[in-house]
């Protein structure tokens, strides 16, 4: 029997917490001889007669047979602490998982990663700029991380996958039990272009305790985190602060100020995090880390440089209108932006009746040129 079985049975020890393992793996060297220790010898470690029970009785109750192929049937690959392909980045943490549960595959190239995470329930501003600017970052090479949840975490993946790059999602469930289930599809495509990672055993549900545990892993696999969207209560500034406390850069994509679903990211920034506006900002800070996707010399910026005046806005509508468009479906595009608009201000802003405004709506929306934002407001896509 290879260790890794070992190490399955003594993460499944209930009631033996991280630093006990910890301590007890380093009197012992190996887990195959923690598994087998007997009472006198886990004395020796100084080990308390209650953990001692504790150990010796939960140890009794499991089959590592049985566990093992518990995991083989999902597919799965468990990667212990002793492993090559166990992150570093993640390693160096002093609560780094023992073991992790693995689908797909993680890569040397994958230290290079970006955690980018956000509220669920994200506005299309937030949701396009997780996705563009996920898109971007994982075209320059970085490896894109987030939590597999509805809204910002699709987004962010999503954007991954369409630049053809990689993207690793961090559960907090079993590697069996994918949450939320809408999103197995895009778990699948996760699977083929990066992994799915948890530190759960099998068949762990995604209980409400999991998510905070969670996003330490979020940020421990990445050299920065980034929050796209969230409210002043998010998990999503849990993760920034697990950011701050392993030495990871913070950055937030600026929201509107009357949108309270950004109100957290504009505290963050208030409070230090890096404001970003474009994927450079992001790039410029991990330079040191990523000569591959370093600008060239000549472009990058001085240490110190002169404040330059705003250049004025150019003039002219804010985006192109495409050719094969009806007249009203032109007339009605050039008046939208990326903010939503209420059908009544589009109606007078057009000059077009209501009824021809709710048709070109219609055919905007199945050309994917505008999306409806609820409430009878509607904006462009990006």
């Amino acid at each position: 029997m290879t260790a890794l079985p070992y190490w399955l049975g003594l993460t499944l020890i209930p009631g033996l917490g991280l630093a006990r393992l910890r301590h007890l793996l380093a009197h012992f060297a190996t887990p195959e001889r923690l598994w087998h220790a007997r009472d006198s010898d886990l004395r020796q470690a100084g080990i308390p007669e209650k953990v001692i029970a504790t150990f010796v009785g939960g140890r009794a109750k499991i089959d590592l047979e049985q566990a093992w192929q518990k995991v083989e049937k999902t597919g799965a690959q468990v990667i212990s602490q002793e492993d090559a392909a166990y992150p570093p980045l993640l390693k160096a943490l002093e609560d780094a998982p023992l073991l992790l549960y693995v689908r797909g595959q993680l890569l040397p190239r994958d230290q290079i990663a970006l955690a980018i995470v956000g509220t669920r329930r994200a506005s299309r501003y937030g949701h396009d700029a997780a996705h563009h600017l996920a898109q971007e970052l994982a075209a320059a090479g970085i490896t894109i991380v987030s939590g597999l949840a509805q809204g910002i975490d699709t987004a962010a993946h999503m954007g991954a996958i369409n630049a053809g790059g990689r993207t690793i999602a961090v559960l907090a469930c079993g590697i069996d039990r994918l949450y939320p289930k809408e999103n197995a599809p895009l778990a699948g495509r996760i699977v083929e272009c990066g992994a799915l990672v948890t530190e759960y055993p099998v068949g762990t549900p995604p209980t409400p305790g999991n998510f905070p545990r969670r996003n330490r892993l979020l940020s421990g696999l990445a050299l920065g985190v980034l929050i796209a969207e969230a409210p002043e209560r998010s998990g999503a500034l849990i993760t920034a602060t697990a950011a701050l406390e392993q030495g990871r850069d913070v950055f937030a994509v600026p929201a509107n100020i009357f949108n309270p679903q950004g109100a957290g990211v504009n505290r963050l920034i208030q409070d230090g995090a890096k404001l970003v506006m474009t994927a450079r900002d992001i790039l410029d800070e991990f330079h040191p880390a990523t000569p591959a996707v370093s600008p060239p010399a000549a472009a990058r910026p001085a240490k110190n440089p002169r404040p330059q005046p705003a250049a004025a806005p150019p003039a002219g509508p804010p985006a192109p209108v495409p050719a094969d468009l009806s007249a009203a479906e032109a007339t009605l595009l050039a008046q939208m932006t990326i903010d939503p608009l209420h059908i009544d201000d589009l109606i007078r802003a057009a000059g077009l009746s209501a009824a021809e405004v709710s048709v070109a709506l219609t055919l905007l929306e199945l050309k994917g040129l505008a999306h409806n934002s609820g409430s009878m407001q509607y904006c462009r896509t990006r």
